[in-house]
């Protein structure tokens, strides 16, 4: 059931607010650290007895339920260990005003992040095919005054129309077009459109940086896009998970070959920088 319940009615207290408030501290590069802040998470999550937090994180207001999704676990209870290079790049790359595509973008995090510091002009799409993790998106985004993050309940894919969904129940930030969990029985329909058909009805004339995390299925999206898109449309910036054991060609080559440059690999992504 949708929670409509006004933020702030699930704001931490007791030892749960003393728990974030620790594990949000814990050093980034210290093994014992995430030792520590995974054990005094597990002891949070219990206390909860499955209500969510209402919290700030990365400058913007988020509902977070840290059950079945790893993403929402680490925002709320370690959001320094959430991908601290990627964000560390799109602040210093992108302008006010910019173009952002957050392609599976779970509960909102980096859509969010970059709104909070883009400024009123800026052009954010944050699509999320998973209806029920799709209403956690929109309600963190209505918490917010940026009024510049649009969600899309769709799935991209390589072709348009009514496509098959994988869902892993343990973590739901894993559900794919592509791979199918461990749970086969786990399965929704989603619509779905391509990322080229994405930017045209969207009206969208350039993209500065797009994140693309959709668990595999990242070469399905690139690669008649890459073909198709015109260069006025080509991302400046990509961040793509690392799917290099699921795809089912040599992205990183592509990408190459279509004028890209690939400038970093963090814990879980490939950063590509367009030099043509």
């Amino acid at each position: 059931m949708k929670d409509t319940q006004p933020y702030g009615t699930y704001a931490p207290t007791g030892l749960v607010a003393r728990i974030a408030e620790r594990t949000g501290r814990l050093s980034y590069g210290s093994w014992g650290g995430r030792r520590l802040s995974l054990f005094l998470r597990r002891i949070a999550i219990g206390l909860l007895r499955g209500a969510p937090l209402d919290v700030e994180r990365y400058g913007a207001r988020m509902r977070l339920y840290p059950y079945n999704n790893n993403c929402e676990k680490k925002v709320l209870f370690t959001p320094q260990f959430f991908d601290p290079e990627e964000r560390d790049l799109l602040r210093a790359k992108l302008a006010p005003g910019c173009t952002f595509l957050d392609i599976g973008a779970n509960i909102g995090a980096y859509a969010l992040f970059v709104a909070a510091f883009a400024g009123p002009r800026a052009r954010i799409l944050a699509i999320e095919p998973q209806p029920d993790v799709f209403d956690r998106l929109t309600y963190n985004i209505a918490q917010n005054p940026f009024g510049t993050v649009k969600a899309l309940a769709c799935a991209v894919a390589d072709k348009a129309g009514e496509l098959t969904l994988f869902v892993d129940p343990r973590n739901r930030g894993e559900s794919s077009l592509k791979i199918v969990g461990t749970n086969e029985g786990a399965q929704i329909r989603v619509p779905a459109v391509t990322l080229l058909d994405l930017a045209r009805s969207e009206g969208i004339a350039h993209i500065d940086a797009m994140k693309l995390d959709v668990e595999g299925a990242e070469d399905l999206i690139l690669e008649p896009f890459l073909r198709a898109a015109p260069a006025s449309l080509r991302p400046k910036l990509l961040i793509v998970e690392n799917g290099t054991d699921q795809w089912q060609i040599d992205l990183p080559a592509l990408l190459e070959q279509n004028g890209y440059r690939q400038t970093a690999r963090t814990r879980l992504n490939l950063i590509f920088e367009r030099t043509s």
